[in-house]
C-alpha cells in the first residue's frame, strides 16, 4: 500500500444516501419557496456541509432559511434513512479487507456527527469505524471544499497530508482533497465522470478500488 491513511467520505461512497437525502433536500427548499429539482440539488449542494445550503440560499433569494432548518431536514432524512438506506454495494468488503491487512483508515464526511452515526448504524458499518475514527464538518470551522476537514483527519491520525488517500464521489469533496495535498479517487458510481476529472483516478465499482491504491 503505497498510502499511510485512507480517508472515506460517506455520503454516496459508504452509504448510498444522496439519492435520499437530496430528494428531501430539493422538496423542502421547495416547500419554503426556493423551488429546487432533485438535480439541482445534487449539481448545487452534494458533498456540502449544512452551513453552505444556508449560505448560498441566502445568497440566491436573500433570505434566510428558519432557524429550525437543520433539525427539520435531519428528522425527515432519518425517517427515511430508517425505512430506505443502504450501504454502498462492496463498501464493507473493502473495509473489511483493509481492516485484515492492516491498513489504517478513517471517515470524514461534511455531515453532522448524529447523521454519520444514524447511517453506519442502520447500514452495519459502524463497527467498522469506532469513535476514534470518524470525522465530521462539525469538527472544523469550513466543510468541503475547504481542506480543514480532511486535514484535521490526518492530524489526529497521525498520518501527514502527502500520505493519505481521499476516497470522494463529490465535486466540492475532490476539491477539498486537492487542497489538502492529498491524492484522491473519484468514485463515479453517481457523479459523472466529468465532474470528477481533478481526481488522481476514478473508479465505478467498489471492487476497483483495493488496485488502485497499492
Amino acid at each position: 500500500m503505497r498510502y499511510d491513511l485512507i480517508i472515506f467520505d460517506n455520503d454516496g461512497v459508504l452509504v448510498d444516501s444522496e439519492p435520499i437525502s437530496n430528494r428531501l433536500l430539493a422538496a423542502y427548499l421547495t416547500e419554503l419557496g426556493h423551488p429546487t429539482t432533485y438535480e439541482e440539488a445534487i449539481r448545487d449542494y452534494m458533498g456540502s456541509a449544512m452551513h453552505r445550503i444556508h449560505d448560498l440560499v441566502l445568497e440566491r433569494y436573500g433570505r434566510r432559511l428558519p432557524v429550525d432548518f437543520d433539525a427539520t431536514f435531519h428528522q425527515r432524512v432519518f425517517a427515511a434513512f430508517e425505512a430506505e438506506l443502504e450501504a454502498v454495494a462492496g463498501a464493507a468488503d473493502v473495509l473489511e479487507k483493509m481492516g485484515a491487512d492492516g491498513v489504517p483508515y478513517c471517515l470524514a464526511s461534511s455531515g453532522s456527527h448524529e447523521r454519520i452515526r444514524v447511517a453506519l448504524k442502520k447500514t452495519g458499518l459502524y463497527g467498522l469505524f469506532g469513535e476514534e475514527r470518524i470525522f465530521s464538518s462539525q469538527d472544523v470551522g469550513r466543510g468541503k471544499p475547504a481542506p480543514d476537514l480532511f486535514l484535521h483527519a490526518s492530524e489526529v491520525m497521525g498520518v501527514a497530508p502527502e500520505r493519505c488517500a481521499v476516497i470522494e464521489d463529490s465535486p466540492l469533496g475532490v476539491q477539498a482533497a486537492r487542497a489538502a495535498g492529498m491524492d484522491v479517487f473519484g468514485y463515479t458510481a453517481m457523479t459523472p465522470a466529468t465532474k470528477l476529472s481533478d481526481a488522481t483516478a476514478l473508479f465505478s465499482e467498489m471492487s476497483e478500488l483495493p488496485p488502485l491504491l497499492a
